[in-house]
C-alpha cells in the first residue's frame, strides 16, 4: 500500500452516528414512507428487473475526506474487500453474464486489488467503470493509472462539483480543485473525454447544502464552456446527483436542524416519470465485507437485500437476485425527486 498525502477540509467532521441512529433519525420525519408514495400515483412496489450492473465498494480507504461522502470514506478508514470476495464477484458476473462492473470505494484505485480486479473484469468482456475522485491520479504511486486504465478502456466517473476552484475545495477538501484539473488534462492527453473517443469521461456534480440539483442539460452545457475557457479541458457527459441525506450530509442536516425541512423539499418534488429507471432496478450492490443492498445508499443505511433473498455474495443466485423486491426508505425520495437521481446522473430529462 503506498502512502500518499491527504485531501481534507478545513472543519472538523462531527461524529457520525452508526446506520441504525441514522434510519432511526430518517423514521422519525413527518414523510411518508416511500412505498405509499409509490401506490399514491398508482405506481407498484419496487422490484429489481434484471442486473445489467454489479456495482462492487471495495473499501472505505480513500485519500480524501468530503463533507458530502455518503460512505463516510478517509485515509484512516481500513475497510477493504478480501480477495475471496473479489473472486465472488467475478464468478458472479461471469455466471450471470452481468456486462458492467463499476467499481467503487473510498478511492477505489487505493485497494491493493484493484488492478488485478480491472484486468480479470475485462478479460471476462465486462464493461468496467472507476469512481475515481481525480486527485488519486497524482499521489505519489498512483501516477501511472491513467495510463493503466486507458489500456483497459475503463470508464472514468468523476466529482467535480463545480467548475470554480472555491466552491469544489469548500466541499472536497484544499487544493482539490487545482488537483483536478491537472487529472482531466493528463487523462484529455491520453484521448479520455475527447470528441468521439471510445475512452469516457463523466463528471459528476453534486449540490452545496441542502438543495436539488438544477437542469443536467443546462448545467452541462455551462460545464462544457467554463471548463474550456478556463482550463482547456473536455468531457464526455455531466451527472447531476442529488445529495442523499445519510452518513456525512445528513449529520450537517440534523446539526443544522435543516432534516425536516430537506425530506420535505425531496418528497414534494417526487417525480413519477423517474421511477421505471431508478438504478436499483438494474443494479446490484456489494459491500466491502461481501453483503448485497440494492443500491449504494441502502448499503451505507445497512438495509440489506429483501427477506428471502441471497444476503452475501458468497450466495449469489441471479434467478432470484434479478426480480428481487426492492428495499425501500425514506431517503428513496433523493432519487425521485425533480429529474432523478442516481449513479448515472439524472434519470427524466
Amino acid at each position: 500500500m503506498h502512502s500518499l498525502p491527504t485531501l481534507t477540509l478545513n472543519r472538523r467532521q462531527a461524529p457520525l452516528a452508526d446506520p441504525a441512529s441514522q434510519r432511526q433519525a430518517l423514521a422519525a420525519s413527518r414523510c411518508p414512507t416511500f412505498d405509499v408514495e409509490l401506490a399514491s400515483h398508482a405506481l407498484k412496489p419496487l422490484h429489481a428487473c434484471g442486473i445489467q450492473v454489479l456495482q462492487i465498494n471495495v473499501g472505505k480507504l480513500c485519500n480524501q475526506t468530503c463533507r458530502h461522502c455518503h460512505v463516510d470514506a478517509g485515509p484512516e478508514r481500513t475497510e477493504l474487500m478480501t480477495r475471496t470476495n473479489l473472486e465472488a464477484c467475478l464468478k458472479a458476473v461471469e455466471n450471470a453474464g452481468i456486462p458492467t462492473v463499476d467499481i467503487t470505494g473510498g478511492a477505489p484505485e487505493m485497494h491493493p486489488d484493484f488492478r488485478w480486479l480491472v484486468t480479470a473484469a475485462r478479460s471476462l468482456g465486462a464493461y468496467v467503470i472507476d469512481r475515481c475522485n481525480l486527485t488519486i491520479l497524482l499521489a505519489p504511486g498512483y501516477t501511472d493509472l491513467p495510463e493503466f486504465l486507458a489500456r483497459n478502456q475503463v470508464e472514468i466517473v468523476a466529482s467535480l462539483p463545480c467548475y470554480l476552484p472555491e466552491n469544489t475545495n469548500s466541499q472536497r477538501g484544499d487544493r482539490v480543485f487545482e488537483r483536478s484539473i491537472a487529472a482531466i488534462q493528463k487523462l484529455n492527453e491520453l484521448g479520455y473525454g475527447q470528441p468521439d473517443s471510445p475512452l469516457k469521461l463523466r463528471l459528476v456534480y453534486n449540490p452545496l447544502g441542502a438543495k436539488l440539483p438544477p437542469d443536467q442539460v443546462g448545467l452541462e452545457a455551462t460545464y462544457r464552456r467554463e471548463l474550456a475557457a478556463r482550463h482547456g479541458i473536455s468531457f464526455t457527459s455531466l451527472y447531476t446527483i442529488t445529495n442523499m441525506p445519510i452518513s456525512r450530509f445528513l449529520d450537517d442536516l440534523l446539526n443544522q436542524g435543516q432534516l425536516e425541512a430537506y425530506l420535505d423539499r425531496l418528497v414534494t418534488a417526487f417525480n413519477p416519470r423517474t421511477v421505471d429507471a431508478l438504478m436499483c432496478r438494474n443494479t446490484l450492490s456489494v459491500a466491502w465485507d461481501g453483503k448485497l443492498y440494492d443500491c449504494d445508499f441502502n448499503q451505507m443505511l445497512d438495509l440489506p437485500t429483501a427477506a428471502g433473498q441471497p444476503r452475501t455474495i458468497q450466495d449469489f443466485q441471479a434467478r432470484s437476485l434479478e426480480r428481487r423486491p426492492i428495499v425501500t426508505g425514506v431517503h428513496c425520495f433523493g432519487c425521485t425527486a425533480g429529474t432523478g437521481s442516481s449513479c448515472q446522473g439524472a434519470l427524466a430529462i
